[in-house]
């Protein structure tokens, strides 16, 4: 559950910075960019918490 409340964080937070820095209109696949990075955020937590298999 941390894992994934951590990704939806990162990929808003990603979100923001995107669009203050101009990189959010230079995306073709908006939603499943920011999906994208959330699930790689949460799967990195919990390799980082877990250990890799």
């Amino acid at each position: 559950m941390v894992c994934g409340l951590t990704g939806i964080a990162v990929a808003l937070i990603l979100r923001v910075i995107f669009l203050l820095t101009g990189i959010d209109t230079l995306l073709s696949f908006r939603l499943f960019t920011y999906v994208a990075l959330g699930v790689l955020s949460a799967l990195a937590l919990w390799v980082f918490v877990f250990g890799p298999g």
